[in-house]
């Protein structure tokens, strides 16, 4: 297999909020802290990064932030999608201009295109910008599942790198191993099945976790990419709850709250995201001191 564009953990990051915008001396310092801890990349605006709720101004404005504080230490995989075709490839293109190395683009969302739908949309995106496109396929929220035989055809096409599977089904990489060629990227989004991702070929995982523990996660990536499962079993018993912990209320706001804790930035998000509930933060702090957090 050739080596992969992207791998290891890579921190779908949080944007911090302080008085109704974006926090950005904190959404530096947590990129800093990411890089510091040892983090193989990043992504901005993401789902984490509540993209949904950003204006497009902000949104460009923390692809920008990131890319620049980042500075070429870890790749920036930049948010970039929307149900719109045209939209995408504004953002996509304004990663471009920015200095992303790549971007992630969410399969479109409320309108539910079919599966020759989801090819032309990606199709347009391929050849309108000369930038590598990582898939995101998360069926739980768009309500829509992009075929491994629609990514085969993707494949095909020179800026289409990979995809970021948040199905949790850990066969997926094998099947895409067979149907996509050995330079399709094989990233998850699913936290709490990356081991065995990972074990079914995967290279990595574009990550909510490592927001809270990202050397706890570095290391977990570090173990399994060097084959020393033994070790990544470990951390996967340590972290194992952290991951689910981060998903008891809406996300993000159980991880922004483990951030707040930390006094990493505030609590805040984004109507209708709201602070998480009182048991959610009971599970999230006792899942972070099983993971050596706190």
């Amino acid at each position: 297999m050739s080596d992969p564009m992207f791998r290891g953990v890579i921190t779908a990051l949080v944007t911090p909020f302080r008085d109704g915008g974006i926090d950005e001396a904190a959404y530096v310092a947590l990129i800093e802290r990411q890089i510091a801890a040892g983090v193989h990349g990043l992504v901005p605006v993401g789902t984490t990064g509540e993209t949904s709720t950003l204006s497009h101004e902000e949104h460009r404005r923390a692809v920008e932030l990131c890319v620049k504080t980042a500075a070429g230490r870890v790749p920036v995989i930049a948010g970039a999608g929307a149900n719109a075709t045209d939209e995408a490839i504004d953002l996509v293109r304004h990663a471009k201009t920015v200095g992303a190395d790549a971007a992630l683009v969410v399969t479109p969302y409320y309108n539910r295109p079919s599966q020759d739908g989801l090819y032309a949309h990606y199709e347009a995106i391929n050849a309108a910008v000369q930038l590598p496109v990582v898939i995101y396929n998360v069926p739980g929220r768009t309500s829509v599942d992009i075929s491994n035989e629609t990514l085969a055809r993707l494949s095909k096409l020179p800026n289409i790198a990979g995809v970021k599977d948040a199905t949790g089904d850990v066969t997926r990489p094998s099947f895409q191993r067979l149907k996509c060629g050995e330079d399709w990227l094989l990233l998850t989004g699913d936290d709490p099945t990356a081991l065995g991702y990972m074990a079914h070929g995967g290279h990595g995982c574009i990550s909510v976790t490592s927001n809270v523990a990202p050397e706890q996660c570095a290391a977990f990536y570090n173990a399994v990419m060097a084959g020393d499962w033994k070790t990544g079993l470990y951390w996967q018993d340590r972290l194992v709850r952290l991951h689910r912990a981060l998903f008891a209320d809406a996300s993000p706001s159980p991880t922004k709250f483990a951030m707040a804790h930390l006094g990493l930035c505030a609590e805040d998000a984004r109507l209708p995201i709201v602070r998480c509930s009182e048991a959610a933060r009971t599970e999230v702090l006792g899942a972070m001191r099983d993971a050596g957090v706190i």
